[in-house]
């Protein structure tokens, strides 16, 4: 009964959001994968000593957020916090930093290839299914507390 269960609970998953949109998000998650894990992975394996604490914990997380798109070619949906994460933590930069540095003209290189990387992630937003994310993250009871 319960393997049933589970073969109806897959294939509402299928209709809910479709194959298109599934594909997309596993273009997504092969491209950050790819793109962002081909420039942060030779630094986790043959960097320098880091100028400070934070940039050796900027590189790790990103490290890992490569790492785990590749388990996003598998479960794109149940992989959608990673997005969420890349998201919010792109528009907290863009917002907290490169706003402010971009109106007092004072961004430096370093700075502007950040604030192209950040917006670069307007991909996510396209991408994401809102009506998938809306049923399940927010419409739909949480987890108990106790």
């Amino acid at each position: 009964m319960a393997i049933a269960s589970s073969i109806n609970d897959a294939s509402a998953v299928k209709v809910e959001v479709g194959l298109i949109r599934l594909y997309a998000l596993r273009a997504t998650y092969l491209l950050v994968a790819v793109a962002m894990g081909g420039q942060i992975w030779p630094l986790v394996f043959h960097h320098r000593p880091w100028d400070d604490l934070m940039h050796g914990v900027a590189v790790s997380m990103l490290a890992a957020v490569t790492a785990l798109c590749l388990l996003g070619l598998r479960h794109p949906l149940k992989m959608l916090p990673l997005l969420f994460v890349e998201i919010v933590w792109k528009t907290v930069w863009l917002l907290a930093m490169g706003l402010p540095l971009y109106l007092s003209a004072s961004m430096s290189a370093d700075a502007a290839d950040t604030m192209r990387a950040c917006l670069m992630g307007v991909i996510f937003l396209v991408v994401m299914p809102w009506g998938y994310v809306w049923r399940h993250y927010v419409l739909e009871k949480g987890d108990r507390w106790r």
